[in-house]
């Protein structure tokens, strides 16, 4: 009897845990901007991808030939997200999106430009 009571009250409780949050994937493929100082910036490719789950969001950023990068960030209640990454040689990337459906961005704003909208996955 008292196991069956246990049992029931667990099963109460399950509806008020939270459910865990599914993964949200975003992707953006695409070639960068001059930025003052640069020349080449259209020539380099860069795939990025931006996974929130929560309020947290993981990214990760590849120019092609070169080796991958991350960074990390709290999106806002306004679905945006902010942070700086370091890059090679101690290099600073200013990370800017957006998760908001229908205006899904990003950009990357260091010795290149990279931004444009983010495609879900």
């Amino acid at each position: 009897m008292l196991k069956k009571v246990a049992v029931a009250a667990l099963v109460a409780l399950l509806p008020a845990l939270p459910a865990s949050a599914e993964p949200a994937v975003w992707t953006w493929t695409g070639y960068g901007l001059n930025v003052p100082g640069s020349g080449k910036c259209p020539t380099y490719k860069m795939v990025i991808k931006v996974t929130v789950v929560g309020t947290s969001v993981d990214g990760w950023f590849q120019q092609e030939g070169r080796p991958e990068r991350g960074f990390k960030a709290t999106l806002g209640p306004d679905m945006k997200f902010k942070t700086t990454t370091i890059v090679g040689g101690g290099n600073k990337m200013d990370v800017v999106g957006s998760v908001k459906p229908g205006d899904a961005k990003i950009m990357l704003d260091g010795y290149c430009l990279f931004e444009g909208p983010l495609k879900p996955q």
